[in-house]
């Protein structure tokens, strides 16, 4: 029994209101952030994706160096690390505490030897140092408020140029940098500074909806570009690979694109209508793909030729994924603590279209025929054909804990004092329960569920009313995950205390209790097609297969992942996957024992 890593589908980035997110790229690699998760994304090879989730805090930005070889991201606590991008294991090759506040933004300088942080911090706004020692490479002075962005030219001699939320824009000297002059042109927030890859200009922009072009050298004002301006706080600015044109990004919904040395903008993408589709941060590839953030997370590519719409987006989870099954042939669908459910096919994620939940998915149940249904913390029973919400729903009595899907297409809501059964959103019974139940799944006519008081029990459907038949002992703690295996022969049931007992379903009696690997809450169960292997993932961030035919052995996929793992699923007989608390979807290949 072994593994072998497969892909990792990435969330998307995440995004906050009224500020901008940054973005940056090296190659045709996408680089950000989502919580304590590092992001880089190959925009050609969706499967050579790293997620890096060494930071203890939620990180805020991350650039790879000019070498290509690290990256370095930083978070809210002002640390900032810097590991290997080549290696499988991303080797952290330093980790410095720079600024008493929230990193905002960092750049390298052109010999990817050094690295100036800025943002919020308690007793200065910025640091420049090496990457090497840490030590001090001059100061980072001449502004009173949060520094928002920070660029140094890539060539000698060495500038700098940060933008703030003082509305001015601070030019530095360098190597070591030290204050020059301040530039007050901006009348607002000043969201975004950037230089040319040439080094022969930087741009500005900011809330003041403006954009300004300054020499590269000097920091002289070269002048404004006041050709159909934006209408709304311009987040993000990116140079072309030829330093010949800019790209913005606003909050008035649009994406434009400019000719610096006319002045004139060239295209103007219009993205929405929605305060989703307001867009807060962007990059231009060194491959020539404009790809601009909206703020539900979506990430848009651009092509400079097409002018209406975005050539693709690209969809993903923004928020933990807290549930997950797999659709027909390959596809899976996952569910959100946002309360979106996603269908991930062969051309990547997609939101499932129609009205989402409004917050939580709790559970995911399909049926027989591929109908597949979603429970929420709105209380709410939704069902899903195809790729989307059908327009009816039916509306809970209590909070649904999970769901499961008999074999006649009922479903059976799990809340915490009943079950209730429903079939074409109406409810056709409802059984209330003297214990307070925590775990449910169905199979054929028979359905488990699993109290807090360490017991499962069994009841039968007939299509009018659930009545008990049994009851399962041999749990150690509160029953957190139950799954049947698909021809119903076994059941398999984790509880808190990370331990899992097999039970055979049909003579009701325990195989065995040495499933007891994991040392966390057991989240999720998942079979094999032909019963005899099951996997499970936990809140310890291990996923474990276990055999049912030697129960002694498993192979264990330790820090599956990051911050616990909510859902486990087969695709394929030898394919698993796993996602939880950052996101992503990662995929194994499984070798069972001969």
């Amino acid at each position: 029994m072994s593994f072998t890593k497969g892909v990792l589908y990435p969330c998307n980035p995440a995004t906050t209101r009224g500020q901008p997110t940054k973005l940056s790229s090296s190659k045709d690699k996408v680089v950000y952030t989502n919580g304590r998760v590092v992001i880089i994304r190959d925009l050609k090879d969706p499967a050579v994706g790293i997620a890096n989730a060494g930071h203890v805090q939620p990180a805020t930005v991350a650039r790879i160096a000019p070498s290509g070889y690290y990256c370095a991201s930083a978070d809210v606590s002002g640390t900032v690390r810097i590991w290997d991008t080549l290696g499988e294991d991303q080797t952290l090759k330093a980790e410095y505490k720079v600024i008493g506040g929230v990193v905002k933004d960092l750049a390298w300088d052109g010999e990817s030897k050094r690295i100036i942080a800025v943002g919020d911090g308690r007793d200065k706004f910025g640091h420049a140092f090496m990457v090497d020692t840490g030590s001090s490479t001059g100061e980072i002075i001449g502004h009173s408020k949060a520094v928002n962005a920070v660029t140094i030219r890539e060539q000698r001699p060495f500038r700098a140029a940060t933008a703030a939320d003082d509305g001015s824009i601070v030019f530095h000297q360098g190597v070591p940098f030290k204050y020059d002059k301040t530039i007050k042109a901006h009348t607002k927030f000043v969201q975004d500074v950037r230089y040319a890859p040439s080094g022969d200009h930087f741009a500005s922009v900011g809330s003041d909806f403006k954009i300004f072009i300054y020499d590269g050298k000097t920091g002289d004002t070269v002048g404004e570009i006041t050709d159909s301006p934006h209408t709304g706080s311009i987040m993000a600015c990116s140079w072309s690979p030829d330093s010949k044109s800019l790209v913005t990004s606003a909050a008035d919904r649009t994406v434009k694109l400019w000719d610096v040395e006319t002045k004139k903008a060239q295209v103007t993408w219009t993205l929405g209508s929605t305060v989703s589709h307001q867009q807060v941060g962007n990059t231009w590839t060194e491959g020539d793909n404009i790809v601009s953030l909206s703020m539900s997370g979506d990430l848009n590519v651009f092509d400079k030729r097409v002018g209406d719409k975005p050539a693709r987006v690209l969809h993903g989870p923004q928020k933990a994924i807290t549930a997950a099954l797999v659709g027909p042939s390959s596809t899976f669908f996952v569910g959100t603590a946002d309360g979106r459910v996603l269908h991930h096919s062969d051309e990547g994620f997609e939101h499932v279209s129609g009205e989402p939940h409004t917050t939580l998915v709790s559970g995911l149940g399909v049926a027989q025929g591929g109908k597949v249904f979603s429970v929420g913390y709105d209380d709410r029973l939704r069902e899903i054909e195809g790729s989307s919400f059908t327009p009816a729903s039916f509306w809970t009595a209590a909070q649904p804990r999970a769901v499961a899907v008999g074999g006649d297409e009922t479903v059976f809501v799990l809340e915490t004092e009943k079950v209730e059964a429903v079939r074409s959103n109406q409810k056709v019974f409802d059984l209330p329960l003297k214990y307070s139940a925590s775990a449910i799944a169905a199979s054929g006519n028979v359905v488990a569920v699993g109290g807090d008081d360490q017991k499962v029990r069994l009841y039968a459907w007939d299509g009018q009313a659930l009545t008990e038949s049994a009851t399962l002992e041999g749990n150690k703690g509160t029953v957190s995950a139950l799954a049947f295996s698909p021809d119903g022969a076994h059941l398999a049931s984790g509880d808190s205390t990370g331990k899992i007992a097999l039970f055979d379903a049909k003579e009701r009696k325990l195989i065995t209790s040495r499933w007891s690997f994991h040392s966390g809450r057991v989240h999720a169960l998942a079979w094999t097609a032909d019963g005899q292997h099951c996997a499970s993932g936990s809140l310890d961030t291990h996923v474990y297969v276990w055999s049912v035919q030697k129960p002694m052995k498993n192979i264990a996929i330790k820090n599956a992942v990051p911050g616990g793992v909510n859902a486990v699923f087969w695709l394929g007989e030898k394919d698993l996957g796993a996602a939880g608390a950052d996101g992503c979807v990662r995929r194994w290949s499984v070798t069972f024992h001969a």
